[in-house]
């Protein structure tokens, strides 16, 4: 397994997917919900997000291929999506790309089991969660980078999965500052990731900056 891929993929994924960040929505979402009822919607969150993410990376590729899109130009487009994602972590705010618009937030306050729709997507896997699975699959060029690919997969939707279930406690534990903290720590990792992903497109698509 290729160490450097692994490491760089699941600490794009794990910023993406941010655990602290989305923590206190799911405990919003769950609100007044017994213990049992909490855990299905983390189980049906996780399973979305598991079946959703297998899909794009093995289909992910060939959509581009279908489109005329090269790898390079949706890395640079991607990688300006990943930031603005950054930016809006960082600042502390809400990226109306992973959770919504405000009339869509108010839709999901309505919603039986959240599990799949907001959690699992857009929140989870959401654009830019899609783009860094597409990106890094374009990526693995050999069996030793295909395993740290599906390894980065594999523990972020393991570390996720634990967050969901063990939601209650943890948001016992973790207060306001300690989220804020770590969401903003997720964001500025996130903005090197992206700020990496561009720079990288931009060699290839315009070799005279190199």
């Amino acid at each position: 397994m290729d160490q450097a891929f692994f490491l760089k993929m699941f600490a794009a994924l794990i910023a993406i997917v941010s655990p602290p960040a989305n923590l206190p929505v799911f405990l919003t979402l769950t609100a007044g919900r017994t213990p049992a009822e909490q855990r299905t919607v983390a189980i049906t969150a996780i399973a979305g997000l598991t079946i959703g993410a297998v899909v794009v990376s093995l289909t992910g590729e060939a959509v581009l291929t279908l489109f005329g899109i090269s790898l390079d130009a949706f890395r640079l487009a991607g990688g300006f999506l990943i930031l603005l994602i950054a930016i809006n972590l960082v600042s502390g705010e809400q990226s109306n790309v992973h959770h919504g618009t405000d009339a869509e937030r108010r839709r999901q306050a309505f919603a039986g089991n959240p599990g799949i729709y907001p959690l699992a997507v857009p929140m989870l896997l959401g654009p830019g969660t899609i783009t860094t699975l597409i990106i890094f699959r374009g990526e693995a060029v050999d069996r030793a980078d295909e395993i740290a690919y599906a390894a980065a997969l594999g523990l972020t939707i393991l570390l996720m999965a634990a967050t969901l279930l063990a939601a209650p406690l943890l948001g016992r534990m973790m207060g306001e500052t300690a989220t804020s903290i770590m969401s903003r720590i997720m964001g500025m990792l996130l903005a090197a990731i992206a700020m990496e992903m561009m720079v990288a497109s931009l060699k290839v698509l315009l070799p005279g900056l190199a």
